[in-house]
């Protein structure tokens, strides 16, 4: 019996993003890598964008990122990650059919939720809105790192034997850590997983930019 067919939207997603926004970037990576087709509407949190009645109709939270796919309009990054490969890629192996490494995958998107955002994302936020670093943030960002480092000493992927949402969901801010004064020197092994995420087909990067957010 042939293959199911991978099944492929009706119509482009639309991306409502901010373009250096870590989270945002994370489902941005996951529509190249799935090869889907998708737009970006580009939402200026600087001027407070999100804040206006047409993005809260979308997300009440007035967060990036939200996706729209059809009739369906989903936010929250790592929320957004699952419905993807659930959706456009059910076989794939993004989200773990093994039950306890699914759990696994849903440990590292509270890694991603927690210290990851109040550690080296934080860190990036305040340098790049020119605010005082955050002296916790920074001690986030180590222990993290720390963590992720002896984590990855001993395997190639987060999860498992290779690529999944755990790994989408981690990549851009460990990645952009440097951006908020956290070097990624003291970690060769977190190092040698961002190369190896930077070599998946169709990766794609987040821009750099120091004068925004």
């Amino acid at each position: 019996m042939p293959p199911l067919a991978t099944p492929r939207p009706a119509q482009p997603l639309r991306l409502h993003r901010f373009a250096l926004s870590g989270h945002a970037h994370r489902v941005e990576l996951m529509l190249n890598l799935l090869d889907l087709p998708y737009e970006c509407v580009d939402v200026d949190l600087t001027q407070g964008a999100h804040l206006q009645p047409a993005f809260l109709q979308l997300n009440p939270f007035a967060q990036v990122p939200v996706l729209e796919d059809g009739e369906t309009v989903l936010p929250d990054s790592n929320a957004i990650l699952l419905y993807l490969v659930e959706r456009y890629d059910p076989e794939g192996p993004w989200w773990p059919s093994d039950v306890q490494q699914r759990a696994q995958v849903q440990r590292w998107f509270s890694v991603a939720a927690g210290p990851l955002a109040s550690g080296p994302a934080a860190a990036r936020i305040a340098r790049l809105f020119g605010r005082p670093d955050d002296p916790r943030a920074h001690e986030i960002a180590a222990l993290l790192l720390q963590r992720m480092q002896a984590h990855l000493s001993q395997r190639d992927w987060l999860v498992g034997d290779g690529p999944t949402l755990a790994d989408v969901s981690l990549y851009t801010y460990t990645a952009h850590a440097p951006e908020g004064g956290v070097s990624l020197a003291p970690y060769p092994a977190v190092r040698d997983w961002l190369a190896r995420v930077e070599r998946l087909p169709r990766f794609v990067p987040m821009a750099r930019k120091a004068a925004s957010a």
